[in-house]
C-alpha cells in the first residue's frame, strides 16, 4: 500500500487506488452514474448543500449527481495530488477549463486582477488578455512582480519550462516576489516526475492533463493541484459552471499517471540526444532546449527540476518560410498541436497555438516546436534530419556558416 514516504514511482502506480482491492477489482470500475440515490430527504439536502459548496463526500453522505462529485474523478484527483505533494486536486474537462475556474475563483473573491509572465501558452495568454472572465493582466518581467502587485491582485501566472521556447523561471524567487499572492504554476511541460512547484513556494499547479499525463493522445483534461482552501473554492466553482471531467476521461487519465515516470523519462533521454544532433545542422539557427549549454543560466537543473524535459524548439534558418517548409516535410513526426503522447509532433506556434498572443509577445516566426515520443531516436533523427535538408532549400541555406548560433551551442557540447 502506498504511504506518504513512497518513492515517486510507487506513488504513480499506487495512488488514487484506495479501496479498490477491498471492492473485489484489481482496477478502478468506471461509474457512469449521472445521479445517485438520496436516500432520505435530510440525507440528501444535506449531501447537496455539502458537495455544491466545494466539500468532500462525507461518510454516509449521496453522491447526488455527477456534476457535483464522481469516484473516478476523485482517484485521478488523489493520485495527482499524491505525485505533486499537494492536499488536494481539482480536475476538469480542459486544461483551459481548468485555468477558468481559478481565475473565475479569484475574481469572485474580489481579486480580479492578475499578474503574469510571459511567454504563457497561447491559450493563457488570450484568455488574460481578453478580459473575458472578469480579471485584468499586468504582463511583467520576473523583476517586475512584486512592483506590479496591486491590493485587486488575486494571481501570480508563470510557466516553466516556459511555452513554446522553453525559458526557466526560478520558482522559489518567483513565490518571494509574489508575496502573500497566490502563486500559480502551469506545470504542463515537466510534469511531477521533473518538478514539484509547491516544494519551492508555489502555491497552485495547473496542468493540461490532455498531454503528459493522459500520455496517448486520446483523453482530454485539466487539473489544479492546491491546499484545501483552493481545492474547495475550484469544486464550488466546478459543481456551479459545470466544466466537469467525464468518468471515462477520469479512468484514462488515471491510468496515465501509472506510467508518467516512465515514459516522461524515456522521452527525455531520446530529446536530450535528438537536442546535441540538431546543432549541427545548418538550417538550424538556435536549438531551445535547457539540457544545451547556456540555457540554464539560473542552475535549475538537479535543483528545481530533476530533467530537461521533452520538448525542443528549433529557431529556423530562413525564418517562416523554412519553418513552414520543415513542418510540412516531416513524415514520421505529424504535424499536429499538443504534445506529451507517445508519437512525436512537430508544430509552428505562431501560425497556431500562439496566434492571438500579442506581436510583441508571439514566437518569432521562424521557430517551431517538436515534442518528442516513444519512437527509436535514430528513426525520428533520420525524419528530422531529411526535414531540415528541405528546409535549407528555402534561400540556398547548405552553408554551414549561416547555422550561426546553433554553430556555437554545437561547439560548446563538443
Amino acid at each position: 500500500m502506498q504511504t506518504s514516504s513512497s518513492h515517486l514511482e510507487t506513488r504513480a502506480v499506487h495512488g488514487g487506488m484506495t479501496g479498490v482491492r477491498e471492492s473485489g477489482s484489481h482496477v478502478p470500475v468506471i461509474d457512469f452514474s449521472t445521479t445517485n440515490p438520496l436516500g432520505d430527504v435530510e440525507t440528501g439536502g444535506a449531501s447537496y448543500e455539502e458537495l455544491a459548496t466545494g466539500h468532500d463526500l462525507g461518510e454516509g453522505r449521496s453522491a447526488v449527481y455527477q456534476r457535483l462529485w464522481q469516484p473516478g474523478v476523485a482517484r485521478f484527483e488523489e493520485s495527482l495530488a499524491g505525485l505533486e505533494g499537494t492536499e488536494g486536486a481539482v480536475a476538469f474537462a480542459s486544461g483551459m477549463a481548468a485555468l477558468a475556474a481559478t481565475l473565475i475563483a479569484s475574481a469572485s473573491a474580489g481579486r480580479p486582477h492578475v499578474v503574469a509572465v510571459r511567454p504563457l501558452y497561447g491559450g493563457t495568454d488570450h484568455v488574460l488578455a481578453s478580459g473575458l472572465l472578469g480579471t485584468e493582466v499586468t504582463w511583467v518581467g520576473p523583476a517586475d512582480i512584486t512592483a506590479a502587485i496591486r491590493p485587486d491582485t488575486g494571481l501570480v501566472i508563470v510557466e516553466t519550462p516556459a511555452n513554446p521556447t522553453l525559458e526557466l523561471l526560478d520558482i522559489r524567487a518567483v513565490a518571494d516576489a509574489a508575496g502573500e499572492v497566490p502563486l500559480l504554476v502551469d506545470n504542463t511541460f515537466a510534469t511531477p516526475v521533473l518538478q514539484r512547484p509547491v516544494e519551492h513556494g508555489a502555491t497552485l499547479v495547473l496542468h493540461s492533463a490532455t498531454k503528459y499525463l493522459g500520455g496517448h493522445g486520446d483523453v482530454m483534461g485539466g487539473v489544479v493541484a492546491g491546499d484545501q482552501e483552493w481545492v474547495e473554492r475550484l469544486r464550488q466553482v466546478r459543481a456551479l459552471t459545470g466544466g466537469l471531467l467525464h468518468p471515462m476521461a477520469a479512468y484514462l487519465l488515471h491510468r496515465g499517471l501509472r506510467t508518467l515516470p516512465l515514459r516522461v523519462r524515456a522521452q527525455q533521454e531520446t530529446a536530450a540526444v535528438l537536442a546535441e544532433r540538431l546543432l549541427a545542422h545548418p538550417a538550424v539557427a538556435r536549438v531551445h532546449y535547457p539540457g544545451l549549454p547556456g540555457q540554464d543560466p539560473a542552475g535549475l537543473l538537479g535543483t528545481q527540476l530533476e530533467g530537461p524535459g521533452s520538448v525542443i524548439a528549433l529557431d529556423m534558418v530562413g525564418g517562416y518560410e523554412a519553418a513552414a517548409r520543415f513542418t510540412e516535410s516531416c513524415e514520421l513526426i505529424t504535424h499536429a498541436v499538443s504534445l506529451g503522447g507517445v508519437d512525436s509532433l512537430v508544430q509552428h506556434p505562431a501560425s497556431l497555438t500562439h496566434r492571438p498572443v500579442a506581436g510583441e509577445a508571439k514566437p518569432g516566426a521562424g521557430i517551431v516546436r517538436l515534442a518528442i515520443g516513444l519512437e527509436h531516436v535514430d528513426d525520428l533523427t533520420s525524419d528530422l534530419m531529411a526535414a531540415l535538408d528541405r528546409a535549407a532549400e528555402i534561400g540556398g541555406l547548405h552553408d554551414v556558416a549561416a547555422a550561426g548560433v546553433a554553430a556555437e551551442q554545437a561547439a560548446e557540447v563538443r
